[in-house]
């Protein structure tokens, strides 16, 4: 039966953005695939790199925060699944739907926790370790009460997955492991031999405190790598870049930002290697993906390849060390024996991790699961359901405090 599902989300997909806009639209089309209506809801601005939802036979409304308007838009769509991108959204709008639409499987898609992303943050602006102080945070609280307010939560990491479980004590009935889909049928037909690529590259959404974090860190890296290879170059891809990342570019050491890459898989297929000294952050890393789906091997930290590989051999170089990070680097670049064994490694942990297929079909058996079960799963979820009773009350007033005070002040 076909169902109406409505996605409200925090930023407008982009796809070609970040690897959080990449996801969502695996999701969208894994819907649309279930032969679902699907809309595309968001309070935020259009940007020039959203992708064009239409041309995917998904519609959109923007939506605005703190109004009833929204009301009587869910009252008259009444949607069959409710998919809030973050929980900033579920925070925003999850009441509403509550009471308009409560038939509804809410789902919530954390992209990656952000209140883990946050904690390693403000650690590593102190410049010491992760606390479970850090951990326990206000942010967390939110966070874990938007899970607990949802259905299911869609969790991109198995880091986060035994993290939620362990340290905050969520039940695993709530969560539901996802990460990337990918379509290994659509991996590149082709990719260069070694001695066909050159250089070093890095990409990401230069908007994301994690990535130009990296830049900066690949700026005190950079110099020990080039120093033992004189010749080669540092191409460093991303939207958004500011005036700051620009003023970085150097051709004479080699440091280059290129800034916006059309075709993401296209500038990885014809690098020799992916670097990524990720010093914080959550959930998997788009870019180390890409990387894999190239056969391009990749240097990156312990926190870059968090949650990514299992237990199977990195198809590259992990290495928290800076020294290690540039040897390692180098060794890479330079033995041709080495680098075709790390490429080896990519295609096993594309199989066993991220197959598209597999994951579809766990993730439509959950919806049906719960969409069958939906009121005992409820009940079966008595801090959902006193979180609703009261921590949604408070959001409920203050939303509306915000737009009678918004109708006052344009009086």
């Amino acid at each position: 039966m076909s169902k109406q599902v409505l996605i409200i989300g925090y930023v407008w997909p982009e796809p070609n953005s970040s690897a959080a806009g990449s996801h969502m639209m695996s999701l969208l089309r894994f819907f649309k695939a279930q032969q679902w209506q699907v809309e595309f809801a968001s309070p935020a601005q259009v940007t020039e790199h959203m992708v064009d939802l239409a041309q995917e036979g998904i519609t959109s409304r923007s939506i605005a925060l703190n109004c009833s308007s929204f009301d009587e838009y869910i009252k008259t769509l009444q949607p069959d699944i409710v998919m809030f991108d973050r929980f900033m959204m579920e925070e925003q709008f999850g009441w509403r739907v509550d009471k308009y639409a409560p038939n509804a499987l809410k789902i919530l898609d954390t992209e990656d926790l952000q209140c883990l992303r946050n904690a390693r943050h403000e650690a590593h602006k102190a410049q010491r370790q992760l606390t479970t102080n850090d951990l326990h945070s206000e942010l967390a609280k939110r966070e874990m009460a938007a899970i607990l307010r949802c259905d299911l939560s869609l969790i991109i990491s198995s880091f986060e997955m035994t993290l939620l479980a362990d340290t905050f004590k969520i039940d695993s009935a709530l969560l539901h492991y996802l990460p990337f889909m990918v379509d290994l049928k659509a991996r590149p037909k082709h990719t260069p031999e070694f001695e066909q690529r050159q250089h070093f590259m890095t990409i990401g959404n230069f908007r994301h405190a994690p990535n130009w974090d990296a830049v900066l860190y690949l700026q005190q890296i950079w110099p020990l790598i080039r120093k033992q290879l004189p010749n080669v170059e540092l191409h460093i891809y991303g939207s958004y870049p500011p005036p700051k990342a620009t003023a970085l570019h150097n051709p004479k050491t080699g440091f280059l930002i290129k800034g916006w890459a059309d075709d993401a898989l296209e500038v990885m297929n014809n690098s020799r290697i992916c670097l990524a000294p990720l010093r914080f952050g959550a959930g998997i890393k788009g870019k180390l993906l890409e990387a894999m789906i190239t056969q391009t091997p990749s240097i990156t930290t312990a926190i870059g390849a968090e949650g990514m590989h299992l237990d199977l051999p990195w198809p590259g170089a992990i290495a928290d060390d800076m020294q290690q990070f540039a040897d390692k680097a180098v060794k890479l670049y330079s033995d041709k024996e080495t680098y075709q064994r790390a490429q080896s490694h990519a295609n096993e942990i594309l199989d066993r991790v991220y197959l598209k297929e597999r994951l579809e079909k766990l993730l439509i058996n959950k919806i049906n699961d719960i969409t069958k079960n939906l009121t005992q799963h409820r009940q079966a979820n008595f801090t959902g359901q006193m979180l609703k009773h009261h921590t949604m009350r408070s959001t409920q007033y203050m939303a509306q405090w915000i737009e009678a005070k918004n109708v006052n002040k344009n009086r």
